[in-house]
């Protein structure tokens, strides 16, 4: 099962029922929506405990096209890596 924005307000209603659910919900998008925006200028985002995501340029390059040979010009992305904490990896490999 995949947890999407949804999961996480339903669990912080069930944590927190004093909370509204749409002050909740508000909370989550505002977090998310900073995440991306730091992500967007380009800057590092660490949540202790959890990980770090950070955004990875590749160069443009020439490539090749696998069914015809052809050479085709990829031009620079931009991708996210996260490198979760040691916590995190103790608890998926149920080290304590």
């Amino acid at each position: 099962m995949a947890i999407n924005k949804s999961n996480i307000v339903k669990q912080l209603k069930k944590s927190y029922p004093n909370f509204l659910f749409k002050d909740l919900n508000s909370l989550v998008s505002i977090i998310l929506d900073e995440i991306k925006q730091a992500l967007k200028r380009g800057e590092c985002v660490e949540l202790r405990g959890h990980g770090v995501y950070e955004v990875h340029t590749q160069k443009a390059r020439i490539s090749r096209n696998p069914a015809t040979q052809e050479r085709v010009a990829t031009p620079e992305k931009k991708s996210i890596h996260f490198r979760m904490s040691k916590e995190m990896f103790k608890k998926l490999n149920n080290d304590k």
